[in-house]
């Protein structure tokens, strides 16, 4: 399948690629965004030109982005009821950008537009990583401790316990988050249940992609 992936950084990226293979259960051939990202405020912000230009001058048939939660609510089912829209929830925000880019497009190459897929990882993706090394890392905990006022660990300590540092270069994160969604050998049944929301969000537009229609 052709597809494009947006993401915070390359090693996000890599390790994006590899998940998103092992969901869709094919060879994955990936298309260059003409735009990169650095961060959730630059993700939102190049997205709808990456949309546009997929659309137009590719022929990608659908764009993953994944970014890191960070701070920001955690999306939840009645977030996904008719109309509904959380002005800080992250999935909400950019399913929104995919709606508004999307519709204002004619038609080209047969197609109404690239395939949406939009996850988060909450609250970064090494808790991703981390999925399956160590059970205290996962959705319901870190939104308990956004309710309590106690988190249960900092993005800078995940961050630590993947990369051996909190100032991992570019080449050591890449090969580090690689091997850890390697781990799962193509097995995601873990992440979906530890990660139902932000994950959840991402395989189940995902597999949509697979169904006629």
């Amino acid at each position: 399948m052709k597809l494009a992936i947006l993401s915070e950084s390359p090693a996000d990226e890599a390790a994006l690629r590899l998940l998103v293979g092992q969901v869709l259960g094919e060879p994955l051939q990936l298309v260059t965004p003409t735009l990169r990202a650095r961060g959730w405020p630059s993700v939102e912000q190049v997205l709808p030109p990456i949309l546009r230009h997929l659309h137009f001058h590719t022929d990608a048939q659908g764009l993953v982005v994944v970014v890191d939660s960070d701070d920001s609510p955690v999306h939840t089912e009645a977030h996904d009821a008719p109309g509904h829209h959380h002005p800080f929830c992250r999935v909400c925000r950019l399913r929104a950008v995919f709606r508004r880019t999307l519709r204002n497009l004619p038609p080209a190459r047969g197609r109404s537009g690239p395939l949406r897929a939009v996850g988060v990882a909450v609250p970064a993706i090494e808790a991703w990583l981390l999925c399956g090394r160590d059970d205290a890392v996962n959705e319901a905990a870190w939104v308990a401790g956004q309710e309590s006022g106690r988190l249960p660990y900092t993005r800078a300590e995940l961050k630590a316990r993947v990369y051996g540092t909190m100032r991992p270069s570019l080449p050591w994160e890449t090969k580090r988050a690689v091997e850890e969604i390697a781990r799962h050998r193509g097995d995601v049944r873990r992440l979906e249940h530890d990660f139902p929301q932000g994950f959840g969000s991402l395989v189940r537009d995902l597999r949509a992609w697979r169904r006629p229609g």
